[in-house]
C-alpha cells in the first residue's frame, strides 16, 4: 500500500504515548484489527502492538512484524491510501523495471526501491521478513520528481513500454498528491 501522509505527524506518533490516538485507531479499524488477529493468532494482539508503538516500547523481538503492521495502521490512520494498482500484484523485478524507466527519462529524485526496501523507523524493531516493508519519499523528493517529469518530452515517453510508462505516471500522481 502507498499512502500520502504528513511524515512529521506520522513519525511524531511513535513514542507519543497518545492514548487518545491509540483509541481512535482501534475504533476506526476495529473490524480489520479483529480480522488481523484471527489471521495472526500468535500471542500478541495487534491492538497491543499499536499500543507499544505509540508508547515507544517495550518491544518483544519475536513480534517484530506485528509492530511493523501496527505502524502500517498508524500510516493508514494519519494518511490516505493511494492507487497502487500498477504495482499489485507484481513480480520481484517490476520495481527495478519501473526505476530503470524513471532513470531513462531523467526522473532521479524518487526510487521505488527506497519504498520497498526501507524499514520501519526507530525505535521499532526491523522485521526479519520482507513484509511489511516501509519506505518514504519526502515532499522535497516528490516536488523535484515532478519538476524532472515536467521536463520529459512526449517523444521520450514513447520510448518506454506502455505498462512501464503507466506505472511511472502512477508514481507522478503519488507525487502530485503529496505536493497538494
Amino acid at each position: 500500500m502507498t499512502y500520502v501522509v504528513d511524515l512529521d505527524t506520522l513519525n511524531g506518533s511513535i513514542g507519543s504515548k497518545n492514548d487518545k490516538l491509540r483509541r481512535m485507531i482501534g475504533g476506526r479499524f476495529k473490524k480489520y484489527l479483529a480480522g488481523f488477529d484471527q489471521q495472526f493468532d500468535d500471542g500478541l494482539a495487534i491492538y497491543e502492538a499499536i499500543r507499544a508503538v505509540i508508547d515507544g516500547g517495550p518491544f518483544d523481538e519475536q513480534y517484530d512484524y506485528k509492530y511493523a503492521y501496527a505502524y502500517k495502521w498508524i500510516c493508514e490512520f494519519h494518511g490516505r491510501a493511494l492507487d497502487n494498482s500498477d504495482f499489485s500484484p507484481m513480480n520481484a523485478e517490476w520495481l527495478d523495471t519501473v526505476d530503470q524507466g524513471l532513470t531513462e527519462l531523467g526522473v532521479t529524485a524518487i526510487d521505488l526501491g527506497d519504498l520497498s526496501q526501507g524499514s520501519v523507523p526507530s525505535p521499532l524493531p526491523r522485521p526479519d521478513d520482507f513484509v511489511p516493508s516501509y519506505g518514504e519519499w519526502s515532499l522535497t523528493e516528490c516536488q523535484k520528481a515532478l519538476e524532472q517529469w515536467e521536463a520529459v518530452t512526449e517523444e521520450r515517453k514513447t520510448t518506454l513500454a506502455p505498462e512501464v510508462l503507466e506505472a511511472i505516471e502512477s508514481c507522478m500522481e503519488w507525487c502530485e498528491d503529496a505536493a497538494a
